[in-house]
């Protein structure tokens, strides 16, 4: 046999394209010509609607707060967009005098802050232990946490209301926040250790072979690289401790009743104390869109952690 050779001043010569060669380039399919079609300017003008549309709510109870109880009580908030001049601060002032709203902020404050810091502390803390810490029982505890997560809130109110009443907590911010702590605590554990599990051995192993102990470790290696998924934990705690109302109305009692509790006492006044409802309704919702909005980056990196490898 002959070995067959290529013609002479073809060696090594680019190849033409298809279509030179009258070979037809295989049709997108209809699903990929309508992601590309959607992936274009149009939808992003869409979302952009559909975010201004999320915020009428929000920009619709500021201007109601800004207007007088009577024109409140006369026209929609939408009148003032012909009318500017008649905003004013009188409401805030209002709201300034009424000890109700602005105990409420406070008490809301001193709940919630504490609640969310203990969580994430302790939080992390245990799921770096279940994460990379051996002990006896490790999977079995951790599985005991996870079915916590499936507890409702409802089931144990009535049983720690006794417990809180027998040992003095029933009705004061502190039992509030034990609550919010130990309900809170499954789903950080839960989420945290899920994400510290990640963490590549290697760079556990060259911190032990440098002397640092599991304090050391936790510190200068699992917090740093854990910033993303404590930051989103962190937002939802303090979000779902903000907003709650159905605890507070059952642990706190008169005097450290939080903003959600007293606008509520409020409503069952409308007829007068309609100014103060709405500026306090605007700021019990600004400062949660506020926190969101200035951790946002760092709440996405967390959501997103560990869904591209």
């Amino acid at each position: 046999m002959t070995a067959q050779t290529e013609p002479a001043g073809t060696a090594g010569a680019p190849q033409p394209p298809p279509a030179a060669t009258g070979a037809v380039p295989p049709r997108a399919s209809l699903a990929s010509r309508i992601v590309g079609r959607l992936s274009g300017g149009a939808v992003r003008v869409l979302l952009i609607v559909v975010g201004l549309f999320w915020l009428v709510p929000t920009i619709g109870l500021l201007l109601s707060s800004l207007r007088s109880p009577q024109d409140m009580a006369d026209s929609g908030w939408w009148q003032v967009l012909t009318e500017p001049s008649r905003l004013t601060f009188e409401s805030y002032e209002t709201l300034l005098e009424n000890d109700d709203i602005t105990g409420g902020l406070l008490n809301t404050a001193y709940i919630t802050v504490p609640a969310t810091v203990l969580v994430v502390v302790i939080g992390s803390l245990a799921g770096y232990a279940f994460a990379w810490m051996e002990f006896p029982g490790r999977d079995w505890w951790f599985l005991g946490v996870v079915g916590l997560l499936v507890v409702p809130v409802q089931v144990a109110l009535i049983p720690i209301a006794e417990l809180f009443g027998t040992i003095g907590l029933f009705g004061s911010i502190f039992g509030v926040i034990l609550f919010h702590v130990g309900f809170g605590l499954p789903f950080a554990v839960f989420l945290l250790r899920n994400f510290f599990a990640e963490i590549p051995r290697e760079l556990l192993e060259a911190a032990r072979l440098d002397g640092a102990g599991e304090l050391r470790l936790f510190a200068t290696v699992v917090l740093p690289l854990g910033g993303p998924a404590i930051a989103s934990l962190g937002i939802f705690q303090f979000l779902w401790v903000w907003n709650d109302m159905l605890v507070a109305l059952v642990f706190a009692d008169a005097d450290n009743q939080p903003i959600t509790v007293a606008l509520q006492t409020q409503v069952r006044q409308f007829g007068n104390n309609i100014d103060v409802l709405a500026p306090g309704a605007f700021i019990s919702m600004v400062i949660p869109l506020v926190v969101f909005f200035a951790f946002q980056r760092q709440f996405v990196s967390g959501v997103m952690a560990g869904a591209v490898k």
